[in-house]
């Protein structure tokens, strides 16, 4: 019997709110998922004879399900798939000196971890509670690992033969610090049923989810959940999630665009076990005659990064803390928001020639944008498949998850 197609909306507090209240339960297939984007969801597996004959459930239960779920140790093989629609390789490339590898002379993971966000990648995870993870990105003859364990944090990419070391941040880990874990507010959720029935009651009229059939994902029998925005005008499809029927851990997420095609991110376990992993799996010493990087050894190296984050279109690394400013506005609402952010001084794209850009950046930034006109003035529109941003000549930037036409609108709604 299939499962009930519920007719329950929610809105986008859906995805927020889960991950909220159970970020640390969800561990490494959040935490991967979240690296391709921060709306990132996933496109759908396609149904087929073989899915599994589950019990009814319902959009709510499945939500309180997902919200209730206490499994905090797995490990597993996890796939991940990314297009953007956007050259990320060859932008780091461009903009950020000393990107990685020998010449960038550590392996940080926020570096390393960049990488997929774009392409298909396999992915080695293993979780035993807050105070260990291991991630490791394979490659056809290399490995990239990022390891947490009990307040410290290591990173080894045996490619270039170089280790980063780090100490985990405070509240991290939660037997040590339990005592500075921030507190909920007042009225938030107490029980997965409260927070089913808090997010979909957030739903507005913006989003539709329902349970749309079942799959098997990782030999793992799942109930799959539909979320779709009811509004036109976004550039997202639809986000399905994967949840497992017997445990409520998301096993697969998929995000599709609202122009089709291949799925935006798709990410998903290959393998998974639920099993408590061996102490030896987050052990780690440095290979003998490796390069080790200490965390604040990399410090030296802002000046040299911010320099060319100010070669950014409209100088948009100035944008941080805009919101405090008063600089930012937030227009429409749900799928169709925008972000309106003042830039200072009210600078738009540097000039070709001008020489305030790098040549490279310049080239790849012609290649992206589309100009445009109406009553702001004008401007340049770069797009992705799932995030276009318009700055205009005298240096607004609106951004959203929304079509060229919808940013055109709202500039000219603003300029009224």
């Amino acid at each position: 019997m299939a499962p009930n197609d519920s007719a329950e909306t929610i809105g986008e507090a859906t995805s927020t709110v889960v991950g909220r209240r159970k970020t640390a339960r969800y561990i490494v297939p959040v935490a991967v998922a979240g690296v391709a984007a921060a709306t990132i969801g996933l496109v759908p597996a396609l149904a087929s004879s073989g899915d599994p004959d589950l019990p009814k459930i319902s959009a709510q239960e499945l939500i309180e399900k997902i919200a209730a779920s206490d499994e905090e140790q797995l490990s597993g093989t996890f796939k991940i798939s990314t297009d953007l629609g956007l050259p990320l390789d060859g932008l780091a490339g461009s903009l950020v000196p000393g990107g990685g590898g020998k010449d960038g002379g550590a392996a940080a993971p926020q570096d390393k971890l960049m990488e997929l966000t774009s392409g298909t990648h396999t992915l080695r995870v293993a979780a035993d509670g807050p105070e260990r993870q291991k991630l490791s990105v394979l490659g056809d003859a290399s490995e990239y690992s990022v390891i947490h364990n009990q307040g410290e944090v290591w990173a080894y990419d045996s490619a270039s033969d170089e280790v980063y070391h780090a100490e985990a941040p405070e509240g991290r880990d939660a037997g040590k610090h339990a005592e500075k874990a921030p507190k909920g507010p007042e009225g938030a959720p107490a029980t997965p049923k409260d927070f089913a029935e808090q997010a979909l009651a957030a739903a507005g009229d913006t989003t539709s989810v329902t349970v749309d059939g079942t799959a098997q994902v990782a030999g793992r029998d799942a109930y799959q959940l539909l979320i779709k925005p009811k509004q036109s005008g976004s550039t997202i499809g639809s986000v399905r999630i994967a949840v497992d029927a017997e445990n409520g851990v998301p096993l697969k997420f998929t995000l599709s665009a609202a122009s089709g095609g291949k799925a935006v991110v798709d990410a998903g376990f290959t393998k998974v076990d639920f099993a408590k992993p061996a102490a030896s799996t987050f052990a780690f010493t440095p290979p003998k005659g490796a390069k080790v990087t200490e965390a604040d050894e990399l410090e030296t190296g802002k000046d040299e990064r911010g320099a060319a984050q100010k070669a950014l279109p409209g100088q948009l690394a100035e944008l941080d803390g805009l919101a405090g400013e008063g600089g930012f506005n937030v227009i429409g609402k749900g799928w169709t928001s925008i972000a309106e952010i003042k830039s200072p001084g009210g600078k738009g794209l540097p000039e070709a020639g001008s020489g305030d850009m790098p040549a490279e950046a310049q080239g790849f930034l012609d290649a992206l944008g589309d100009k445009v006109t109406g009553k702001f003035g004008s401007g340049t529109v770069f797009k992705t498949r799932l995030v276009n941003a318009l700055l205009t000549d005298d240096g607004s930037v609106y951004v959203g998850a929304v079509t060229k036409d919808a940013l055109v609108r709202a500039a000219d709604a603003a300029a009224k």
